[in-house]
């Protein structure tokens, strides 16, 4: 069964209310339709694959259940079927599970198509494509070099495999494992990391969250947590080197020291463990990264390293230099990162309870198991404001912030995230300091006697679809629709933005072209914050009308560009206050009418 939810009159001035609130009730505002007593995520039917739903401004295309072997028919919790993170190439969908990995021919997005099942067990399973290579991570102790399901019993075995592993996927149908990486603590995640300067080779950051095997097992480990130990495995990342042309020799090269004190050296650095005053959560202590978002085209990686969020220097991919660090008092555990497409702004998620606990309950502080958003300046991280899924969940539903990517509309940073039994969030995070929903999935809980683990993994925008990896259910895609918070003519520019690989750790640049689609987009952004008096917004608009049904030429070059100098002195009446308006927004919409102009030439 499914509900629909009809949207209600608000409009999205209600970010400029929010500053206002304290952040209990900041929280609480922001979905701009709905309240905790209204919100149709509320009470949702239970059950394995007849749950209730409900979806605000995004509809559900299809839901593909995990396909044989790669569930226990008997129960939704299993953990060792568990769906995990995703990633994708031309029109393939790779998406990770602790006993293997699918591959999903997704060119028609609302009928995919199983194209590849590798049975691999070893947990998590979190997957990145890059080229002919699929590399997955690796860290239970029943993870095999051969991919064997027999797991491994002695307590030390050079059958163990705990690392990351290279599959060549030039044959699709026949998937073959050519490298093997070794780890001390496993591959909790993983990131791939591009150097601009050497299309040979390709760097892959490790984060291994488990404990350390033993140097009998593996030369070099050290399994003593003291930090005073130079030699403990903790306290570090892998950095792994992928020659492209021959990945059979992928080795670790370093596990450098990123969370050093810069004054003495000392490898625990940076947060210690425990709480941070009363009324303040207990944060983990930094020893390790749960992920790392690269972002090579700017040289910067986020890390969402336990106890603290880290910017690294990345220029040189090879040596990760750590920049700048902070923490949180409403952060238990940081998780992961995603960065705004310009770089000025990265999102921290926290994990509090692991993804396993339900926090997303009524009673839980809107900060706890949140996202932070940080503004970057100078090379420093200033805390903006939170988002936390507005609609409070049950003591059934794991619900915690995970993971999520972009969504590419020009001139606003939205990001559309999973959380969970909580579901899928769509929010604008352009204010940063004002975060709000802009549109929702959500299925009721697994069952209604008893919390199981499942729900969204992650979610991410992928070439005009939202993709979700469902833990205990399977495949769902997803597709915005037009809503007051987010127009046709957004929606439209979004598509034009196409990649033919992401991973979402690996985060790329979007660049959208110079035509009317984008300035439309513009527009639309423009009359939605009042930004031009409402006479003189009908006048643009029906210019741009006029201009975008005359042929290419020099006639329409020209009137590209004289409506772009009226926008331009538009800006500066606004800027001297001789009207009301937004400039920036203005000059936004000039800009991209002579960037069309530009492609006349």
């Amino acid at each position: 069964m499914r509900k629909t939810a009809i949207m209600g009159a608000l409009v999205v001035a209600f970010a400029a209310m929010g500053m206002g609130l304290g952040s209990s009730d900041a929280a609480a505002q922001q979905n701009p339709v709905f309240g905790p007593d209204d919100d149709p995520r509320v009470g949702l039917g239970a059950g394995w694959l007849d749950a209730e739903e409900a979806s605000w401004n995004m509809n559900l295309l299809t839901a593909i259940t995990r396909p044989e072997g790669f569930y226990n028919p008997d129960t939704p919790g299993d953990g060792r079927f568990s769906n995990t993170d995703m990633g994708f190439q031309g029109e393939l969908a790779f998406v990770g599970n602790y006993h293997g990995f699918n591959v999903y021919d997704i060119s028609d997005p609302a009928n995919p198509q199983l194209r590849t099942s590798v049975v691999c067990p070893g947990g998590q399973g979190d997957l990145s494509v890059f080229g002919n290579l699929v590399f997955m991570s690796a860290q239970e102790t029943r993870g095999r070099v051969d991919c064997g399901t027999q797991g491994v019993d002695e307590s030390v075995s050079p059958e163990r495999f705990r690392g990351v592993r290279i599959f060549d996927i030039s044959d699709l149908d026949n998937p073959v494992q050519v490298a093997a990486v070794q780890t001390c603590r496993g591959s909790h995640t993983h990131t791939l990391v591009t150097d601009p300067n050497d299309d040979a080779t390709l760097y892959v950051y490790n984060s291994g969250t488990s404990g350390s095997r033993s140097g009998d097992e593996l030369e070099g480990c050290v399994d003593v947590r003291d930090p005073d130990d130079p030699t403990t495995a903790y306290w570090s990342i892998d950095v792994i080197r992928v020659p492209l042309a021959a990945p059979q020799n992928a080795e670790l090269i370093d596990s450098p020291r990123v969370f050093a004190d810069e004054s003495t050296g000392r490898v625990a650095g940076l947060w210690e463990g425990g709480d941070h005053g009363e009324g303040t959560q207990s944060t983990r202590d930094t020893n390790m990264c749960h992920d790392i978002t690269a972002y090579p085209e700017i040289g910067l990686a986020a890390g969402a390293c336990s106890g603290n969020g880290i910017l690294f220097d990345i220029s040189n991919p090879a040596v990760p230099v750590r920049i700048d660090e902070v923490v949180d008092p409403n952060f238990a555990y940081w998780h992961s990162a995603t960065f705004n497409n310009d770089g000025t702004t990265v999102i921290f998620t926290d994990e509090w309870g692991g993804g396993g606990a339900p926090r997303c309950l009524a009673t839980d502080q809107p900060e706890w198991g949140a996202n932070a958003i940080f503004d970057i300046v100078d090379g420093r991280m200033h805390l903006a404001g939170y988002y936390k899924l507005p609609a409070p969940q049950t003591e059934l539903e794991n619900c915690v912030a995970h993971n999520g990517s972009l969504v590419p509309v020009p001139g606003r940073d939205i990001k559309v995230q999973a959380w969970y039994q909580g579901g899928v969030s769509v929010f604008d995070f352009t204010d940063s300091a004002n975060p709000y929903e802009i549109a929702f999935f959500d299925r009721g809980p697994l069952s209604d006697e008893e919390l199981f683990t499942g729900g969204y993994w992650s979610t991410y925008w992928y070439n005009g679809r939202v993709y979700g990896s469902e833990i205990s259910r399977g495949l769902d895609v997803l597709e915005l629709t037009p809503s007051e918070f987010l127009s046709q003519n957004e929606l439209d520019a979004a598509m034009l933005v196409e990649f033919d690989e992401f991973n979402p750790q690996h985060q790329p640049t979007m660049r959208w072209p110079a035509v009317m689609t984008v300035s439309r987009a513009y527009y639309d952004q423009l009359v939605r914050h009042e930004g031009l008096p409402s006479t003189r917004a009908t006048e643009v608009q029906r210019e741009m009308d006029r201009i975008d049904a005359m042929s290419d030429g020099a006639e329409k070059r020209s009137a590209l560009q004289e409506l772009a100098t009226e926008l331009w002195m538009d800006a500066r009446g606004a800027d001297a206050g001789i009207h009301a308006g937004d400039a920036h927004r203005i000059r936004t919409l000039a800009g991209s009418l002579l960037d069309i102009a530009t492609t006349m030439r």
